[in-house]
């Protein structure tokens, strides 16, 4: 028996049933991850068979080592595989192929479309809008969590609590509001898990089956899921160098009548582009003449490094009608998930209920926390810092997108925030370039991912906000270097314009 086991984990299994499809909008790894659990899923590929080396995999496909080593750390997340240092990687024995039959899953389940996904193993990523870790005020943190542990509130903060969120919070947040004069008198707010859940609650209140909601294009990709999940009809507005077209958005909205306009006037992500105060006056207007519930999507206006602030959507709105959405995630911890909505209180009563049912609400002390960090005077203090660090980052990214990124290529230059948008120029297109990236180390999130009606075949996000500006430089520099070698390898020369700025 235990001959047979050895014989058993020395044989490598016959991978000649893959089937890849470069023109997919699904990354390669992800592909080759889904033909190799497929060929052990119909006992092709047998428990306790290696996989051959990433190398060997890697010349019999015609792909680079990192795409087979990003399919493979895919697998061994999930448990099909098992890593063994110095023999290789192996079929877990508890994906032995059974005879009964299965749950059609994907039969069963509806399509949400494609999650982005990091890939594994590279040295620069520009996947992921967030802060750097390194930032992270950790000794003021710490000391403020000891503050509240150690309160006599503690006990009532552990407790279940009021779906509408920490109420000491909620008093000192909606007392910010007003006095910046964003909160009317006829407003309420509700604490929720980051603005993505904000985002979803308010999909299950204001859509119902193909109703139209409006959305900026490209946008924000979790935004996209969330009103896809509600079965909304997605009605794609373009954005520019000012942010969303406003004569476009008349045009939508007399011929679809959305009932719901979502809109990031501030450093818009992916773009990054702020929307001027001549079209926040026009937007206000007419979400106001049509009925339109405006969204205002408000999580990266702190984050202004250079320029003058514009008012909200919301402080515009004399009606007091808009629906503001913020959150501390893009400005302190992102992981302690503390967003919130302010709107009308009929809004924030059923929001509450919704919320209640969801998850009763949202965590106690991560309000707290935040709460004594921010009236202790840390966060103004974390943000004087963040936005001078920010600036840095800013001027590295656009510096180097004028230096390394190949002629005819476009980019915005945004005033704040943590995105970036990239035009490459034709033929070449950003899943193209992806995959070259990636082997030299880079990642990003290409266009596709972004579009809710474009394909934006050519477009990239780079999140450059997590990342140092030496970082941002080499980054920048290996995806010019990328790009220049699959424009020469391109069928298709062209006199291409030297790269100039969306501004």
């Amino acid at each position: 028996m235990l001959r047979a086991n050895l014989v058993r984990w020395s044989c490598v299994a016959n991978l000649s049933g893959i089937e890849l499809d470069p023109a997919s909008d699904t990354p390669l790894y992800k592909q080759l991850a889904e033909s190799i659990r497929g060929l052990v899923e119909n006992g092709t590929v047998e428990a306790g068979e290696r996989l051959p080396a990433t190398r060997e995999l890697a010349g019999q496909l015609g792909l680079n080592r990192t795409t087979i080593s990003s399919a493979y750390a895919m697998l061994e997340e999930s448990g099909l595989l098992e890593g063994h240092v110095g023999r290789g990687s192996f079929i877990a024995r508890k994906f032995q192929a059974a005879n009964t039959e299965k749950m059609d899953w994907d039969a069963l389940l509806p399509p949400l479309g494609p999650l982005p996904h990091t890939a594994h193993g590279v040295e620069i990523s520009f996947a992921s809008s967030r802060p750097p870790e390194d930032a992270f005020p950790l000794a003021q943190f710490r000391r403020l969590s000891k503050g509240v542990i150690d309160g006599p509130d503690a006990a009532e903060i552990l407790q279940l609590g009021s779906p509408h969120g920490y109420l000491p919070l909620r008093r000192f947040l909606l007392a910010q509001a007003a006095d910046s004069g964003i909160a009317r008198s006829g407003d309420d707010l509700i604490v929720t898990n980051g603005c993505q859940q904000a985002l979803d609650l308010l999909a299950w209140l204001l859509v119902s089956d193909k109703q139209a909601v409006a959305v900026e294009d490209p946008v924000y990709h979790g935004l996209l899921r969330v009103f896809t999940r509600a079965r909304a009809k997605i009605i794609p507005v373009p954005v520019d160098s000012a942010g969303i077209d406003v004569d476009l958005l008349r045009e939508v909205v007399e011929e679809h009548r959305p009932r719901v306009l979502v809109v990031t006037p501030s450093f818009q992500n992916p773009t990054g582009v702020t929307l001027s105060l001549e079209r926040r006056k026009a937007i206000v207007e007419i979400a106001q003449r049509r009925g339109i519930v405006l969204v205002e999507n408000d999580i990266y206006s702190d984050l202004r490094y250079r320029g003058k602030a514009l008012p909200t959507l919301k402080e515009l709105d004399a009606s007091g009608q808009t629906i503001l959405l913020r959150s501390y995630s893009k400005v302190s911890f992102p992981g302690l998930r503390v967003g919130w909505v302010i709107a009308p209180r009929p809004v924030v009563a059923r929001l509450a209920e919704i919320k209640q049912i969801s998850d009763l609400h949202s965590d106690q002390l991560s309000q707290a926390i935040l709460l004594r960090f921010a009236q202790s005077g840390e966060l103004d203090r974390h943000l004087d810092r963040t936005r001078r660090a920010g600036l840095e980052r800013l001027n590295a990214v656009t510096d180097a997108c004028e230096r390394f990124l190949p002629p005819g290529t476009k980019f915005t230059r945004p005033d704040g925030g943590m995105n970036l948008w990239i035009e490459l120029p034709a033929p070449l297109t950003a899943a193209r370039l992806l995959g070259s990236a990636q082997a030299r180390g880079v990642d990003f999130l290409p266009g596709p991912y972004f579009s809710g009606g474009r394909a934006h075949e050519r477009g990239l996000r780079i999140s450059f906000g997590g990342l140092s500006p030496a970082q941002i430089k080499r980054g920048i520099q290996i995806l010019g270097e990328a790009a220049a070698a699959e424009l020469s390898a391109s069928n298709n020369p062209a006199d291409f314009e030297m790269a100039a700025a969306l501004v």
